[in-house]
């Protein structure tokens, strides 16, 4: 060893190949899902506007009847629980459903991120869209003057068991259709769950026979348990979070076993 290498020290060269480190290949997968998502308009419409135009238009129109007590403390935890399912059941369903067809998870399952690390990577994208939306209907609901109440660790508990609730559904639906059926089925649940979920009419509107179907739906059971804790101050609704738990215990069950990535 030269003089110089000793005072520098010895420099290796050689190559070593590899994987890079589970949680850095998650996460660059996951900021990859993100950006993907943001650029994207049309899902930007169906995640971010809609939801907010809906909270805006809904609390300013005083000629639709909400139910008892202010409209805007009905409204916004309906409208965050849309914003839960827009995410992770529709944008998630039509965006995996295109990348099935195009070959993209196939590529992907493939690579040392392996399809666990895949799908990890893919909540993470959805829980950071989420966090986005939330941000950004509780600004506006603020500024209507909703007024929250109740314990922040409820809220997140239970956005999270309807995370997974309605990422195991879109997932399932994503992996057994074409993309072209999962596109119009993914937007049809969509538009009949905003209507008969509680979002923005609350479930006594509709007739007492359809009642308990109704209210174990995904979307029925987050919308209420958000409004027990923040219209009405509860703390953690055990019956809304065993409902979305039940969902996503089942729904994620059956893509671990029928999901199709060519």
């Amino acid at each position: 060893m030269s003089a110089y290498e000793r005072a520098t020290g010895a420099l290796d060269l050689t190559p070593a190949p590899g994987a890079a480190p589970f949680p850095r290949m998650v996460l660059a997968q996951a900021g990859a899902e993100l950006r993907a998502t943001l650029r994207n308009g049309e899902q930007l419409l169906l995640t971010l506007i809609i939801p907010v135009l809906l909270l805006v238009g809904f609390s300013l129109a005083p000629l639709i009847d909400l139910g008892g007590g202010r409209r805007v403390d009905f409204l916004v935890p309906g409208v965050l629980a849309l914003a839960v399912m827009s995410t992770a059941f529709t944008g998630q369903a039509i965006a995996t459903g295109f990348e099935r067809r195009y070959g993209v998870l196939k590529r992907l399952g493939a690579t040392p991120l392996t399809r666990s690390g895949l799908m990890l990577a893919k909540t993470l994208a959805v829980l950071a869209v989420e966090a986005i939306q939330a941000v950004v209907i509780v600004a506006v609901g603020l500024a209507l003057g909703w007024r929250p109440q109740g314990s922040f660790l409820a809220v997140a508990l239970l956005i999270v068991a309807g995370t997974a609730a309605f990422s195991g559904l879109g997932l399932l639906m994503a992996g057994t259709l074409r993309a072209e059926a999962t596109l119009a089925a993914a937007n049809l649940v969509y538009l009949v769950l905003l209507g008969a979920g509680g979002v923005v009419f609350p479930l006594t509107k509709f007739p007492e026979s359809v009642r308990p179907a109704l209210e174990v739906l995904p979307i029925s059971a987050l919308t209420d348990g958000l409004r027990a804790v923040l219209a009405e101050g509860a703390a953690l609704p055990l019956v809304p979070l065993g409902v979305l738990t039940a969902w996503a215990v089942l729904s994620l069950g059956l893509v671990s076993r029928t999901f199709r990535w060519e």
